[in-house]
């Protein structure tokens, strides 16, 4: 098919490749997106009298054919085909005769790629946070299993004051938590169809956007049609930002695994299958998925920056540089989801070695315990920690357990409250499952077949 913006003149070969580079193998990804899009646009064609129902019919079958090729891997798109939007056109023209050229009345490409993009974003948005909470659901239940066994707590990387392991794994899953909560926002913000906008100034035609928003399954149309466009890139920074608050506390804890799988510390062992081996040093258990993790999480956030950096300055309205906000955008989001899932098989296999934990409960790291010992039989917080600091030999071991123990105020080793964490994010998991339900059957009302735009 020739290009969706056709002129009297032969695009210049280096300029082809120039502006399409690698945007038609990303497509790939985007073909149920787009089609679902296009289903829903054609009814709403068809409900305002652009098309009639036998041509409705015959677009609709048309598009549920290439639905049944791209699930096979059989969709083609062509480097000279741009993308994905006029491979399907094209399939439709081929394949349903005149009626295949009707599809894009009242749209432009613009809205098409952004209401494709929109859908897949939606979904992407609920199986990241969804992968967010199996995360946090991993280390709750490994802060029950250990809630009590002692810890080092550290700070400057120094022995500081008696922690536990319930706390150490709770407070991860406690900022995944949060993290989780900030993608639902987000969510609600993605939740709103452009579809209709065209290129930024609406069509002199009686769109129902509801109507088709409403097929689409969204909360609400994107109102402000210049808004529409606007807000591309934006709302993909955003989804990536979200991204990468998980990634970066990912990357803190495989951090602290490093650091505490040390032979010299020992607290933990990685499960050997997922280290890897040395070229020349046959002992070697290398953290390699550790170590890319904290890489990985770098290039999260560097897909957001990206982002925002193609499209801060530019005027209003439609400019290609859009385009490339499409890469970062799936690459992002793809590492995100790869970072998790590595993260909690290792949790899944981690072992714990509660010897070495409590062999690391040095004499020095109860010397605040004893500051409040003091200040329990009535001496000033300043003159004990004076006395205490000053005579640090003097400092003994405590029972480490009881020391945990004695910690009640909420959120302590002692009083983590551990059942209401999993209660709260087991009710947020049951609201991103009956969302991803939801859409399902909003798929399956469109398309007639089981759908997902975006595999996590």
């Amino acid at each position: 098919m020739a290009r969706l913006w056709q002129k009297d003149y032969s695009l210049d070969e280096l300029m082809q490749h120039f502006t399409v580079r690698n945007d038609y193998i990303l497509d790939r990804k985007l073909v149920c997106s787009d089609v679902l899009g296009s289903l829903a646009h054609a009814r709403g064609l068809e409900r305002i009298g652009v098309l009639t129902a036998q041509e409705l019919a015959l677009l609709q079958r048309g598009l549920e054919e290439i639905l049944e090729l791209q699930q096979k891997g059989d969709f083609a798109i062509r480097e000279e085909d741009e993308d994905c939007h006029t491979a399907i056109e094209g399939y439709l023209c081929a394949h349903c005769g005149d009626v295949g050229k009707k599809i894009h009345t009242g749209r432009s490409r613009n809205d098409q790629v952004q209401t494709a993009l929109r859908i897949y974003m939606r979904e992407a948005c609920l199986k990241l946070t969804r992968l967010g909470i199996s995360f946090a659901r991993a280390l709750l239940e490994r802060a029950a299993e250990y809630e009590m066994v002692p810890m080092p707590g550290r700070t400057h990387t120094q022995l500081a004051m008696p922690s536990s392991l319930g706390l150490w794994f709770s407070s991860y899953a406690a900022e995944l938590y949060d993290e989780c909560l900030h993608l639902s926002g987000i969510y609600h913000i993605l939740d709103q169809c452009p579809l209709g906008s065209a290129a930024s100034y609406g069509v002199p035609l009686p769109l129902d956007r509801e109507y088709t928003a409403g097929l689409l399954g969204f909360s609400r149309v994107q109102k402000n049609v210049l808004y529409a466009n606007n807000s591309r890139g934006k709302f993909e920074a955003m989804l990536l930002d979200g991204a990468g608050y998980i990634t970066s506390t990912a990357c803190k804890l495989a951090q602290d695994l490093v650091l505490f799988t040390l032979p010299e510390l020992g607290y933990f062992s990685l499960p050997k299958e997922l280290t890897t081996g040395s070229s020349i040093m046959p002992q070697k258990k290398n953290p390699d998925g550790l170590e890319l993790v904290r890489s990985r999480s770098a290039l999260v956030i560097s897909c957001a920056d990206l982002v925002k950096d193609i499209t801060r300055s530019l005027v209003s309205g439609y400019n290609r540089d859009f385009q490339d906000t499409k890469e970062p955008l799936m690459t992002g989001l793809e590492t995100a989801g790869s970072i998790i899932a590595i993260m909690t098989r290792m949790l899944d296999g981690l072992e714990v070695h509660e010897d070495r934990l409590r062999e690391g409960m040095r004499s020095e790291i109860y010397a605040t315990d004893k500051v409040f010992e003091i200040v329990s039989a009535g001496g000033s917080f300043r003159d004990s920690y004076k006395t205490v600091g000053l005579d640090l030999e003097s400092v003994s071991s405590l029972d480490a357990d009881a020391t945990i123990r004695r910690r009640t105020s909420t959120g302590t080793s002692g009083n983590l409250a551990l059942k209401e964490d999993m209660t709260a994010l087991e009710e947020l998991s049951g609201r991103v499952e009956r969302e991803l339900d939801r859409l399902g059957k909003v798929y399956l009302s469109l398309c007639g077949r089981q759908l997902e735009v975006c595999t996590l």
